[in-house]
């Protein structure tokens, strides 16, 4: 990695449907040379991919939290269940396996409080292997760069 590297990593970044043309100007090589440099971060893993940013309010999603989920036993086999339990719940935007005093951290995205609510009994309060729930909601984000 060097200094070129870096800048084209910012740059895709920031927008990674930047032109090549452009990217090649704001980085000061040669289209072609930046072509191959960034296929070259692709092809070693450091680009790993490209995707849409969503705006989640035009989408009807009004209702963000973070939920520290603890688990009745701090078993492989508990673990896997939970994680099976929420893999394909389309609220669960995010989930992580976290030290501390609980074992998973979910973000959860629903339309309204009404929809958590309904995610929180149906779908948290019906595995067998949660033993806490605690939910922080999101009130604003003055930095999201996911």
């Amino acid at each position: 990695m060097d200094k070129f590297d870096e800048i084209i990593l910012r740059e895709l970044k920031n927008n990674g449907r930047i032109p090549n043309v452009e990217l090649s100007e704001r980085v000061g090589l040669s289209p072609s040379a930046t072509l191959r440099r960034v296929q070259e971060l692709e092809k070693r893993g450091v680009i790993s991919g490209y995707r849409a940013v969503l705006n989640r309010n035009v989408m009807g999603v009004g209702f963000i939290a973070y939920v520290s989920v603890g688990l009745s036993s701090h078993g492989k086999k508990a673990q896997k269940e939970f994680e099976q339990h929420v893999q394909f719940v389309d609220e669960v935007v995010e989930c992580h396996n976290i030290t501390g005093a609980n074992e998973y951290l979910l973000r959860v995205e629903t339309n309204d409080l009404v929809g958590y609510k309904r995610f929180h009994a149906d779908v948290l309060g019906e595995c067998q292997v949660v033993n806490a729930i605690t939910t922080m909601v999101v009130m604003d984000s003055s930095k999201d760069e996911r």
